[in-house]
């Protein structure tokens, strides 16, 4: 496993600065105290998504803003620095609303971004909150046009009866803006949470997935979408189970997967029918009679699942662990990686404080070689898949200086503590890691923690 050192903390500074804008100064301390808690609520990060390209880097946070970062060109070529991202674009994707028909208040909070592959000079990305999904062109201009013949430099319009010559409007180079504009708008299709997006591999079509619904939508078209999948019960009382993620496949375009709460994965192909009710294959592994435990069925819901990128195989996240799937192989996974086994014996502390329920998401490095997902305190973890050796890392700010290599971390279940162990009941439940990337082509890793974001790239010599 290759060491990884630290380049920059980004997301953090970032919002410093917004917040230096914003007049913090209220009238009394409550104010003072109760603004600042809710700023620091809307910037916590909720998604992180490297492009195609690896080029650039976007995040959403609980304040439905978007913040693309890019991969320094100079540095691109140069090893040691060519993880060093900056700002490139901040634009706000989702507004708060409120449902009058329901009486609900729909929070702006980013749930996913995915990029749409590059086909021209411009790029696009998907973004959605719980209801709505947006399509953003994110564009560069560094020229502008000047020498209108109706129309002043300043806009306004000239009157015609003064003008005796004609001009030929010329382009002159400008500082360089990128612009961020939304191209289509899908709304009023899901009755419940949107928590999955994915863009199928013919590029023309996307998924959107909420707790009971899958729906197919053609990027063209607002309009109107197709329901695929559906799992609502006629009686609600008789529901057993939620949609939790879904996919599809990155090289059929007619194949997607969906999890479930009760850590079932259901492989769905379009061509057998428009309605995909009944699934070609169903992943599910039997449970070890030695673990049933009161929190059996809430630890086995699957909160993520990711296609390699080869399409072979899948990998799924739950609360405790991380399972490879071959797709040729229903009854079993090929591989399972234990994240933090050492919390089964505080399910009961964790269910009291909610922490339980988190939603974990785990990703592949660009030669499915290597996976990585999240932790508490701070800890992410990744598992070479070839040589079955895995490593335990920390993204804190205490060891934030440029080019520091990452010392291993370890937990202490029960015993004898050594030395720069740590004990598992000094973790901080409260700080975690649920938002990961890996860059799809280098070594290159974005950790998210609550409203700082992390960039980590392989030791070079």
């Amino acid at each position: 496993m290759v060491p990884f050192h630290f380049i920059q903390t980004w997301y953090q500074i970032i919002q410093e600065q917004v917040k230096k804008k914003g007049d913090w100064f209220q009238n009394t301390s409550l104010e003072i105290t109760l603004t600042l808690m809710a700023t620091l609520q809307s910037d916590i990060i909720s998604t992180v998504e490297f492009n195609h390209s690896g080029e650039l880097l976007a995040t959403g946070d609980k304040g439905g803003r978007v913040v693309i970062f890019q991969q320094e060109q100079e540095n691109k070529i140069q090893s040691h620095s060519r993880g060093e991202y900056n700002v490139y674009s901040t634009f706000q994707s989702h507004e708060p609303e409120f449902d009058y028909l329901k009486s609900l208040e729909i929070e702006e909070k980013i749930n996913k971004i995915r990029w749409l592959p590059q086909k021209n000079a411009a790029q696009f990305l998907l973004s959605t909150n719980d209801k709505t999904i947006k399509l953003w062109k994110i564009s560069e201009r560094d020229k502008r046009p000047e020498g209108y013949n109706l129309k002043e430099e300043d806009g306004r319009y000239r009157d015609p009866t003064t003008v005796t010559t004609l001009r030929v409007p010329v382009f002159r180079p400008m500082d360089l803006m990128v612009e961020a504009s939304p191209r289509r708008i899908f709304a009023n299709a899901h009755t419940y949470h949107i928590n999955s997006i994915s863009i199928n591999s013919d590029y023309e079509t996307y998924l959107s997935a909420d707790d009971l619904r899958i729906n197919l939508w053609h990027l063209e078209i607002t309009d109107r979408s197709f329901n695929i999948v559906d799992i609502k019960p006629a009686n609600m009382e008789e529901l057993t189970e939620v949609i939790t993620a879904a996919e599809f496949h990155p090289n059929s375009c007619n194949t997607f997967v969906y999890s479930s709460s009760k850590g079932t994965i259901r492989l769905c192909d379009m061509r057998a029918s428009a309605l995909c009710d009944r699934h070609s294959k169903l992943f599910e592994e039997p449970e070890d009679p030695s673990n049933r435990s009161f929190f059996s069925e809430i630890i086995s819901s699957i909160s993520d699942v990711k296609f390699s990128h080869s399409g072979r195989y899948m990998m799924t996240r739950d609360y405790l662990s991380v399972k490879i799937w071959d797709l040729n192989m229903e009854n079993r996974p090929v591989e399972t990686y234990q994240v933090h086994e050492y919390l089964r014996s505080k399910l009961c502390s964790l269910y009291e404080n909610d922490c339980i329920f988190d939603k974990f998401e785990c990703c592949w490095n660009g030669s499915d070689s290597v996976v990585m997902t999240g932790s508490y305190n701070n800890f992410f973890r990744m598992f070479d898949r070839n040589t079955k050796r895995d490593i335990t890392l920390e993204a804190s700010r205490e060891n934030n200086k440029p080019r520091t290599v990452l010392k291993p971390r370890k937990v202490c279940a029960s015993g004898k503590r050594k030395k720069d162990e740590i004990s598992v009941d000094s973790l901080d439940f409260n700080k975690k890691i649920l938002h990961t990337a890996w860059h799809p082509k280098e070594n290159i890793i974005a950790v998210a923690t609550t409203n700082n974001l992390y960039i980590f790239q392989d030791k070079v010599n």
